[in-house]
């Protein structure tokens, strides 16, 4: 049931004009899947075209429309949930028990985003004159690049095409190759709920062409995008060269801090839970799990023994509760990084290899005795690899959780207030959630600070990085 994706330009789904694919491969399996169209500059084109068409188009519609077609789509991914899940499965890897719930979540992004765009308000200043009225009205910035990862197909896809959508913006989504279908599935979607042609753009092809091409060009005044610091550094800086408004979400290291006073029972599994959960491929996946020197002990046993729960196969088999990662040049990243750590004297509890046959199956991984100078405690791993460490004090926690120069997510358990108002203040991080996992909700900001990036994809921050603030002033005569 794999369908080859095609490209949505100006409303069509069409395939590239020079005829070029790329293979989808299943990560559970290695098999080719499917082809999806690569798009060149004359697609480029095309969609610059459709775009600036589809602006003045959206921009005219009154939000209250715009608000019904977006709940329209919401509602017709629900309806669909079954097979795209199942395709997102197929291309990504995750179970298909977590495929479903990034479908059903992205159906109540939409929602929520559709609301926030009837609620754009402006406002009145007061004016020294009483002959003169200041108005502060919001405006859509214009057509809208968006750059989005593999690890959530739908849901990096959806936080910026709801927010443009919600603002009055059109919009050209390159989306993963590797995994094209499920959000090609998400722009279906909205098509079929009767988004006007040239609003929304898809495209797959060359990542470097692509964003070379669209991130100058004089159409696109806004660029949004998820992925790697290094990646997002060098779109940044082409943004700043053009004058081009930007969103980054980038990569993180989270750190978790277990409190001696916690609920350890319930700060391991919780941690275990959010560590494995799409492999570790997760941007604000708990990776250094830092733990109060008195219950440490006590702490590696309990997630150890989690870990070791953990049943890793297809995504499509009902008891799998852990995927493949979802291609194969994570195996050697990953096995590089463990192997680092422990020649360098780190302890293995578990896992730390490739699974041998088929897919890109590497084991849920645990280590401990680890030391600042190994790669793995400063280089996100970005799979199903937890790293446990001692500490003693409050300060020493906060010191480590900020050694790093990323600040996307931070968790922490404890149930002192005193401790948790010298984190509320300390850690440097765009989110920090205590006792539970609290972020990634529509209604709440998401994003990051020093090199996990800037601007934010959640809460009604989300729809202002993608409005004008436009001052009119006039003397009634």
């Amino acid at each position: 049931m794999y369908p080859d994706v095609q490209l949505f330009i100006d409303g069509q789904w069409r395939a590239s004009r020079d005829g070029r694919t790329i293979d989808v491969v299943n990560p559970a399996t290695g098999e080719t899947l499917g082809t999806v169209a690569h798009a060149g500059i004359a697609d480029l084109d095309d969609a610059l075209a459709a775009a600036e068409r589809g602006f003045a188009t959206w921009r005219a519609t009154p939000a209250y429309e715009r608000y019904k077609i977006m709940q329209k789509a919401a509602n017709l991914l629900r309806e669909r949930i079954d097979t795209v899940a199942k395709i997102m499965t197929q291309e990504q890897g995750k179970p298909l028990a977590e495929a479903r719930t990034e479908v059903m979540s992205a159906a109540d992004i939409i929602d929520w985003l559709a609301e926030e765009g009837r609620r754009s308000y402006g406002r009145l200043v007061p004016s020294r004159n009483p002959l003169v009225e200041q108005k502060v009205i919001k405006e859509p910035v214009g057509p809208v690049a968006a750059f989005t990862p593999w690890n959530f197909p739908i849901n990096q896809v959806v936080r910026k095409l709801s927010s443009a959508l919600a603002a009055g913006c059109s919009i050209i989504i390159k989306a993963p190759e590797e995994t094209p279908a499920s959000p090609a599935e998400l722009i279906r979607a909205f098509a079929d709920a009767g988004v006007p042609a040239g609003v929304i753009a898809l495209v797959y092809g060359s990542p470097a062409e692509i964003s070379s091409y669209l991130i100058p060009h004089p159409v696109i005044r806004k660029i949004t995008f998820t992925g790697s610091t290094p990646v997002g550094k060098q779109l940044a800086a082409l943004a700043g060269q053009h004058m081009k408004r930007a969103t980054m979400e980038l990569g993180g290291h989270a750190p978790a801090l277990v409190f001696d006073d916690a609920d350890i029972d319930l700060a391991a599994r919780t941690l275990a839970a959010s560590k494995f959960r799409n492999a570790g491929q997760v941007c604000v996946s708990p990776t250094r799990i830092l733990v109060q020197r008195g219950v440490f002990d006590a702490f590696v046993e309990k997630f150890v023994g989690l870990t070791r729960e953990v049943k890793v196969g297809n995504g499509l088999e009902s008891t799998t509760t852990m995927g493949p990662v979802a291609n194969a040049r994570r195996i050697p990243a990953l096995t590089a990084l463990v192997k680092n750590a422990v020649d360098a004297g780190a302890t293995l509890h578990t896992g730390g290899q490739a699974i041998d046959g088929p897919g890109y199956f590497f084991a849920p991984t645990v280590l401990s005795g680890l030391t600042t100078e190994m790669h793995i405690m400063s280089d996100e791993p970005f799979g199903p690899v937890a790293l446990l460490v001692p500490f003693d004090t409050v300060e020493e926690a906060v010191k480590e959780s900020n050694r790093v120069p990323f600040g996307l997510a931070s968790y922490a358990f404890t149930t002192s207030m005193k401790t948790a108002q010298i984190l509320s203040n300390g850690i440097e991080a765009g989110m920090l959630s205590i006792n539970h996992l609290g972020i990634g909700l529509p209604e709440v900001p998401f994003g990051g600070v020093k090199d996990s990036g800037y601007g934010s994809e959640g809460g009604t921050e989300a729809i202002e990085a993608y409005l004008n603030t436009k001052l009119v002033t006039q003397m009634n005569l």
